[in-house]
């Protein structure tokens, strides 16, 4: 396994600045998002001189760009704002092999219409699933003229919430443009270990063939986010899964700030 972070949690909107940062700290792999360019994350336009600096970047600093974010809400219930978001993400899209990568990141969405990240009681309605899976399959056709992948994962707060709805999520769409990023912090709020171990387990018993990256943040008990190992994960657990089960993709830290970044990178390199 190769070891990531958020390109984001750098300051800075100059790409050979963010990426230097994510070097020094001990990090050979980002993923990338378009406001470390100066741009909104989801961009109107990507200009080549703007795809060039990244890449230029990545070249210098020896940092890859393992995926970038084209996360915007799947499920909204207004279908303008889908539409909109599905035209940027082809923007990011059309840059993706310019800037030196295959994997944009999606979020499957909520039915909440001012926060992407907020649980609503409409996400396990009938209404909510068709939105959603008729997004995602106008999703998957950009991926394929591109020839890039998506990467979903399974969250509390998101119409895909867990395993066993990433799975059912993959079998509808078919074809091989959607791929898994898993996240054990985004399986559960809190757990006791042996909850941990089924969850995490299931995960990877259900979406091992379809992981492409392993995203790294952290539980505290009370279920709030932390810092990869400073909460309550069992990170050698899931590391050890993720190994067992074949993947040997990027394990991508985030959830921390830039100033953490050393000392998560030394835990997660441990592991590994």
């Amino acid at each position: 396994m190769r070891l990531g972070i958020f390109a984001k949690i750098f300051p800075g909107s100059e790409p050979a600045v963010v990426l230097d940062g994510v070097r020094a700290a001990g990090f050979s792999a980002a993923q990338y998002n378009f406001a470390c360019s100066g741009l909104p994350s989801m961009p109107e336009a990507v200009s080549p001189e703007v795809a060039a600096a990244i890449a230029q970047a990545s070249a210098k600093s020896g940092v890859s760009i393992c995926a970038v974010s084209g996360t915007y809400n799947m499920a909204h219930p207004d279908p303008n704002v889908r539409a909109d978001g599905l035209r940027r993400l082809e923007v990011i899209a059309s840059s993706c092999a310019p800037i030196g990568t295959d994997i944009i990141t999606l979020c499957t969405g909520t039915r909440d219409p001012e926060d992407q990240w907020r649980h609503h009681p409409d996400n396990g309605s009938r209404e909510g699933w068709r939105d959603m899976v008729a997004e995602m399959e106008k999703a998957a056709a950009i991926a394929e003229r591109h020839g890039i992948r998506l990467g979903i994962e399974p969250e509390l707060a998101n119409i895909v919430s867990s395993a066993p709805l990433a799975r059912r999520l993959l079998d509808e769409i078919g074809g091989d443009r959607l791929v898994i990023v898993l996240d054990p912090a985004n399986l559960f709020e809190v757990a006791n270990i042996p909850e941990q171990h089924r969850l995490i387990d299931e995960a990877v018993d259900l979406l091992a063939p379809d992981i492409a990256m392993g995203h790294a943040k952290d539980r505290n008990a009370d279920g709030s986010f932390a810092t990869a190992g400073k909460g309550v994960i069992d990170f050698p657990h899931y590391i050890a899964r993720l190994r067992s089960s074949g993947f040997d993709g990027d394990l991508v830290a985030h959830g921390l700030d830039a100033g953490e970044a050393p000392e998560v990178a030394t835990f997660l390199r441990d592991l590994l």
